[in-house]
């Protein structure tokens, strides 16, 4: 199958102002891209490129005074099929992590594992290793929050979506790979695009998405509390120990963003 990805993103800068820019698919998905996602800048400015520690592409550029707009289009082929769990689920001792694993357990920005860490052994330290103690907190975590653009902020954190119980996408991702931290399950942020293929209508506006991984069965997994079903054609973006390694922009001014549309759709 066949998706059409990309954005267009307009926003308004007082003054010339640094931008750091992470709006490419994932180096992962190269075998699949029959376009690229090129990003197009108008007016144009000079772009710099790099791979952070996560791997995930990177740019650079100093957007001009005024608008500034940024695009992509690209082509990409994916599964046809809704995605399958890995026959492998087992949970790992954390002395037999492997070393690149191990900051995934940590607290990190919006992920305060100190402050969920009882709650999380007293709600699923009973139940099974592994898989299914992954699926029971993306359960917990899928019941628990209601899903509410108007209370989606960028500050909001794991603790904070866990007491509000409203959040968008990142605060699901953001709280159940928290708790999965807390049960000493390495797990790390993810976001991208996830197509409305095979979802019943009515389908609310495309939007970039978060979900999270889970190292178990000795690979990296995927989990979407915010969903919590299979689904058809995800595409990565980038990886993170949370959404502030993922932000498709830092600015380095003032700017406000004043056009936001994003494409997911079978071609």
């Amino acid at each position: 199958m066949k998706l059409r990805v990309g954005y267009e993103l307009v926003y308004e800068c007082p003054q010339p102002t640094p931008m750091l820019l992470m709006l490419n698919t994932h180096f992962s998905f190269a075998p699949q891209m029959l376009v690229a996602d090129v990003l197009k800048v108008d007016p144009p400015v000079p772009i710099s490129q790099y791979r952070d520690g996560f791997g995930n592409l990177c740019s650079r550029l100093v957007a001009p005074k005024g608008h500034i707009t940024l695009s992509t289009t690209a082509l990409v082929e994916v599964s046809p099929d809704p995605e399958i769990p890995s026959p492998s689920g087992e949970q790992h001792p954390v002395e037999e992590l492997p070393n690149e694993c191990l900051v995934f357990l940590l607290g990190s920005r919006y992920c305060e594992t100190d402050l969920l860490s009882e709650f999380a052994w007293k709600q699923f330290g009973k139940g099974p290793l592994g898989r299914p103690r992954v699926q029971a907190i993306c359960d917990f975590v899928h019941n628990h929050i209601v899903f509410n653009y108007a209370h989606a902020r960028p500050t909001k954190t794991a603790w904070e979506a866990y007491n509000e119980r409203q959040g968008v996408c990142r605060d699901f991702a953001h709280l159940a790979l928290t708790l999965c931290r807390a049960m000493n399950i390495p797990a790390r942020y993810c976001t991208g695009y996830i197509s409305d293929v095979n979802v019943p209508l009515p389908h609310s506006s495309m939007d970039f998405a978060g979900w999270f991984e889970a190292f178990i069965g000795g690979t990296w997994q995927t989990f979407d509390a915010r969903n919590n079903v299979p689904r058809t054609g995800r595409v990565l973006m980038a990886r993170g120990r949370d959404a502030a390694d993922v932000a498709i922009s830092n600015t380095f001014g003032p700017t406000k963003l004043i056009k936001f549309d994003v494409i997911c759709e079978e071609q």
